[in-house]
């Protein structure tokens, strides 16, 4: 059930522009007769309300027509993006309700979902009294008051933009955004880390860093020791430097010892 305050907005702003014309007389007819059942059917379209209305008076049901303008494509995806930014309002929508204060985002984009003003309509009717609106119209205007309490759906199907099309719109707007937000850079959302700066540049982070030739330690040298090999190590004990020593001994001596000796007897040519 639509809380309250939503479910009359939409028919007082819509029959406030009707009852306006000060005829009390014939809308008072218009609201008995809707009241009694005399709308036979109701069908709401892009821009135009049909109507067929049978009062007592009647021999035949008259065709009664309510038009106003649909908004153009523009209009309504400007208006769809506005909806879009507001998470209430989609959900709200989705969960087939009309929220609260829609009619301020219409207002934004100088429109409004129902007509408030007579200038905005056109009517007919069939039964070609005088003067319009007749008691049909009126009892048309009050058939469709009612069908916003029950579906306010149609408010939007006779600016041009029906239910179906209007979600679908909506959760691939919603969709997109949450998109939008995900591959955002760090920077770019709430609280996140400021993005790196000129002294993070790769010529700076160098700096930052030292000397790469410092940062990993001294190469080993290209040049040739005299009388060594290509690559060979200034001293041919240095390997047993960098092991850890096994615990054996030969004679009482550590076998590190042992070996040495004879490493540094090794020949440096092949």
């Amino acid at each position: 059930m639509l809380p309250g305050a939503v479910v009359t907005e939409l028919p007082v702003a819509f029959l406030g522009t009707f009852e306006s014309l000060r005829m009390g007389p014939t809308f008072a007819r218009g609201r008995r007769d809707e009241r009694a059942g005399h709308v036979r059917s109701l069908t709401i379209s892009s821009s135009l309300v049909v109507a067929q209305v049978r009062g007592p008076e009647d021999p035949r049901a008259v065709r009664a027509r309510i038009a106003v303008r649909a908004f153009g494509a523009s209009e309504w995806a400007a208006l769809e993006a506005a909806l879009a930014k507001e998470a209430r309002f989609t959900a709200q929508l989705l969960d087939g309700r009309m929220p609260a204060g829609i009619g301020d985002v219409f207002a934004a984009a100088g429109l409004s979902l129902v007509p408030l003003s007579l200038d905005e309509v056109a009517m007919d009717c069939s039964c070609e009294r005088w003067p319009m609106p007749c008691i049909h119209l009126a009892a048309t205007c009050y058939a469709l008051a009612r069908s916003f309490q029950e579906d306010p759906f149609g408010a939007f199907a006779w600016r041009g933009r029906g239910r179906d099309e209007l979600l679908s719109h909506l959760r691939e707007l919603r969709s997109t955004l949450a998109v939008s937000a995900a591959s955002a850079p760090a920077s770019a959302r709430p609280g996140g880390p400021a993005s790196p700066g000129p002294s993070s540049s790769g010529a700076d982070l160098g700096e930052q860093l030292g000397d790469v030739a410092d940062f990993w330690g001294p190469a080993v040298p290209a040049a040739v020791p005299a009388g060594g090999r290509p690559g060979a190590m200034t001293r041919p004990d240095a390997l047993l430097d960098q092991l850890d020593p096994p615990p054996l001994t030969d004679g009482g001596r550590p076998i590190v010892d042992v070996l040495r000796s004879a490493y540094l007897a090794l020949p440096d040519e092949p």
